[in-house]
């Protein structure tokens, strides 16, 4: 990296590597080799402009992706009502995309049927037609499912974000937005290379958790790490349809990314589980998780509803109690530093490494290390998108 046109094309060698790859894994590379961080800073900046790449942090880590050559122009469809929110929101997705912008919910169906837009845009509250209504007879329409749609509200109950996830919406954003966000969003849904982009999926990977352990390990009492769970997910499943949970999952999801958001010093990754893990200084995690614990408690009665249960002042409570539906709840573990670094040394211990030859570790490696040894359940993605699974320990139930 001896110019800044070197450091463009190694940058840019080590993201086509990887397709993706974090600042902090890009910044320890570049420092290695001499070079500052504000060329560095400055070289990134560059690249993202001339769309080779884009970056959006998520689950606490800023990461790069690598993204395809523009041989068509994608459409983009906005609905909004308020014309300065929809200008914003034509302004924030910048140039390379074809925009229509439309400002009744009325007209959305038809123009969605007439323009045929790779994305869409979809405030929640419209004239004569709403957001969630949209959304869901989009994403019914066999000719229309595979468009991808973003809600934006001003509103922020639970509850329209657990609708909009069941009725198919890929992201769901708040008002005030952020217009950098929103351009990221729109470029990484459109043009991200390789598998599909998905924002409630793709939370840092198993070589970040993998390094998240070993930081922990080496830090004090006040640095955390544990697993928050959703208690009863696989028979949940089970009774109600892994569709039903795989839209809880992307819940949780969002919930935790909306939190850490507002605490950067706070990392959360996905076990392609029912677990998700989140690291950091004992008090940010404590006050992450406890929101969240609230934000899903409000929302139950919903889930509750949406699973048949239509009485309109649902008793939660009673209802699991009786053993009818499975208790949903969120439960937070935290590892015990010692029993996190045995399991660890036993995996290294059962592929021939020593601490010294620590790489990244499996999604099924990560569980032992976390102390959880047979999956209710597993996510898979394949060409027809992600599938939710009810893993072994269901399935040795059954035996």
């Amino acid at each position: 990296m001896a110019n800044d046109s070197g450091y463009k094309e190694e940058l840019m060698d080590i993201i086509n590597e990887r397709q993706q790859v974090s600042y902090d894994e890009l910044s320890s590379r570049a420092f290695s080799q001499g070079v500052p961080e504000p060329k560095l800073k400055e070289a990134l900046s560059e690249l993202e402009k001339s769309k080779a790449i884009a970056s959006r942090s998520s689950g606490g880590i800023l990461t790069y992706y690598l993204l395809e050559g523009q041989n068509t122009i994608s459409k983009v469809l906005i609905v909004e009502d308020d014309k300065n929110i929809n200008k914003l929101m034509s302004l924030s997705i910048g140039k390379g995309f074809e925009i229509s912008q439309i400002y009744d919910g009325g007209e959305a169906i038809a123009a969605v049927r007439e323009k045929m837009p790779s994305l869409v845009i979809l405030d929640l509250m419209l004239p004569h037609k709403d957001g969630l209504d949209i959304c869901q007879t989009i994403k019914a329409d066999p000719q229309l499912s595979g468009t991808i749609v973003i809600l934006v509200s001003a509103m922020d109950p639970t509850s329209n974000r657990f609708k909009g996830l069941k009725y198919g919406a890929d992201y769901y954003i708040k008002k005030p937005f952020d217009p950098n966000d929103l351009r990221n969003l729109v470029t990484l849904f459109l043009r991200k290379r390789g598998k599909r982009f998905d924002p409630l999926i793709d939370l840092p990977d198993e070589e970040r958790i993998s390094n998240q352990i070993e930081s922990s390990i080496k830090q004090g009492a006040k640095y955390v790490i544990g697993t928050l769970r959703i208690e009863n997910l696989g028979t949940y499943a089970k009774k109600f349809g892994e569709k039903s949970g795989l839209v809880l999952l992307r819940l949780i999801s969002q919930l935790l990314q909306d939190e850490i958001a507002k605490d950067q010093n706070v990392f959360v990754g996905f076990l392609n589980s029912d677990e998700f893990v989140v690291a950091g200084l004992k008090d940010n995690v404590d006050a992450v998780v406890k929101r969240v614990k609230e934000e899903f408690t409000a929302v139950l009665p919903f889930v509750l509803q949406d699973a048949g249960y239509k009485q309109l002042n649902i008793d939660v409570e009673a209802l699991f109690e009786s053993e009818e539906v499975p208790k949903l709840s969120l439960v937070f573990t935290e590892s015990e530093k010692e029993k996190l670094k045995e399991r660890r040394n036993a995996v290294l211990k059962s592929k021939g490494l020593s601490e010294s030859g620590i790489g990244a570790y499996t999604y099924d490696e990560l569980m032992k290390i976390f102390g959880k040894d047979a999956l209710d359940i597993k996510i898979t993605r394949d060409s027809a998108g992600v599938r939710l699974h009810v893993g072994r320990s269901q399935e040795e139930e059954k035996e």
